[in-house]
């Protein structure tokens, strides 16, 4: 239990997570593909469709799609807010 305090903190601390949610996520497989669908359409309040659009246009990075359907971006504004950010999405959208 202390442990995954530990990593959780951690995490949080990286920029990983957004809310209750590791947003940092490498979509390598079907299962992960969905939930990253599923986390867009939760941090950004858009439709499936919008999800799964950005996030085909950006190779499933979850924070740049989100950033996209909120600010509203493009991709190469979304990535260069992101970095800039020091990849934390909370940060890249209070730059926008």
């Amino acid at each position: 239990m202390v442990l995954n305090m530990i990593s959780t903190i951690v995490m949080v601390r990286l920029g990983k997570t957004y809310g209750n949610l590791m947003v940092d996520l490498k979509a390598t497989n079907h299962k992960l593909r969905e939930r990253a669908i599923r986390m867009v359409e939760l941090i950004a309040g858009a439709s499936r469709e919008q999800a799964v659009a950005a996030l085909s246009e950006v190779d499933f990075d979850v924070k740049v799609a989100c950033l996209m359907l909120i600010a509203p971006t493009d991709a190469d504004t979304a990535v260069a807010r992101i970095a800039a950010a020091d990849g934390r999405l909370r940060a890249a959208l209070e730059m926008a």
